[in-house]
């Protein structure tokens, strides 16, 4: 029985990890990430390589979610907070608190966000 979902690692490396200096520099990055893909045709076992599509509207899609829809919910709460209280130091602590349920509310309809936001193989018969 195939599994329903499969988990590639993907190594990404900046050009300074490369570097033969590296070891006497601290700029180098090296990254280890995981990426669930639920939709494949093939059989994959450990070791394969494969090309992972994301399309760039995708992309957009979760710059939205996780940057922009954030930057304004601040910003507005920031001046509403502002406007009512008069006090600078109480309005910003409110607007970045403002974060907190609205990221917890992003966790909790991951389920559905994954469907949107969702990573496919190429396949390559």
């Amino acid at each position: 029985m195939r599994p329903t979902s499969l988990i590639v690692n993907i190594v990404s490396q900046s050009a300074c990890s490369t570097c033969h200096a590296k070891g006497a520099c601290t700029v180098s990055d090296y990254q280890d990430k995981e990426i669930e893909v639920t939709e494949y045709k093939l059989n994959y076992k450990v070791g394969d390589e494969v090309t992972i599509l994301f399309k760039q509207s995708k992309g957009f899609t979760a710059l939205i979610w996780g940057y922009v829809i954030p930057f304004f919910v601040v910003l507005g709460t920031l001046i509403v907070a502002l406007e009512i209280t008069g006090d600078e130091l109480k309005a910003g602590i409110l607007s970045l608190i403002i974060l907190i349920p609205y990221y917890i509310t992003l966790y909790f309809f991951r389920h559905l966000l994954k469907k949107v936001l969702k990573f496919e193989l190429e396949e390559n018969a």
